[in-house]
């Protein structure tokens, strides 16, 4: 099991999510709420990351600030859920860097499928961030962060709306070194591997496909 796991709970997180889960909330409404979410988890998610002293001039006078150290941030949604959530991560964060993981589930096995990777050149100097909406069975986070490891980047965590048990507890045993950031800890898989509670399908709802 997977103790690096981070729970949000706060009010406005809370009040977005829900109105997130509830099936009559229309496509347009779920892109701007996975968007909102992402941006308000981002603001806590990277609390730790390493700052280094600049010097800066104000209109009063010179003064020593702080800024992120080195080359700051990538972020890396999984496609094609995750792309939902980058806008929002992007306006925290607009000097980071976006690359992208295609995987997708297959329905007969439930294990992922990667059909693209395309990662920032200097990734190994950069801060990651994966998103993905659900950490459901966990496969395609847990092969999604095995990718960006082989390129030695300084760190990943790894931020979704919504986790499973299953999807912590599979995660932790792959990547126990890597920080899972999410807005709820859900009940329990169903039979065909969705989340329940959960919220049905975040692609389909994303870009309404279903």
């Amino acid at each position: 099991m997977n103790n690096n796991v981070v729970i949000f709970d706060h009010p406005l997180i809370q009040h977005k999510l829900s109105i997130l889960r509830d099936k009559s909330t229309s496509s347009k409404d779920f892109r701007e709420l996975v968007s909102e979410i992402a941006m308000l988890m981002c603001y806590e998610a990277t609390r730790d990351l390493p700052l280094e002293d600049v010097e800066i001039e104000t209109p009063m006078g010179k003064t020593v600030a702080k800024h992120l150290a080195g080359k700051k941030l990538a972020i890396v949604p999984i496609l094609r859920a995750g792309l939902g959530m980058v806008d929002g991560v992007a306006r925290m964060i607009p000097s980071a860097r976006i690359g992208h993981i295609g995987l997708y589930r297959d329905e007969t096995t439930l294990q992922p499928v990667e059909y693209f990777c395309k990662l920032p050149k200097d990734i190994d100097r950069r801060d990651v961030i994966v998103v993905d909406p659900m950490l459901a069975t966990g496969g395609s986070a847990i092969d999604a962060v095995s990718q960006i490891k082989k390129r030695n980047p300084r760190s990943i965590r790894f931020m979704c709306l919504i986790a499973a048990p299953e999807g912590i507890e599979a995660f932790g045993k792959v990547h126990p070194d890597v920080a899972i950031y999410c807005a709820a800890k859900d009940e329990k898989l169903n039979e065909i591997g969705y989340i329940v509670p959960g919220l049905g399908d975040a692609g389909d709802r994303i870009f309404g496909t279903k």
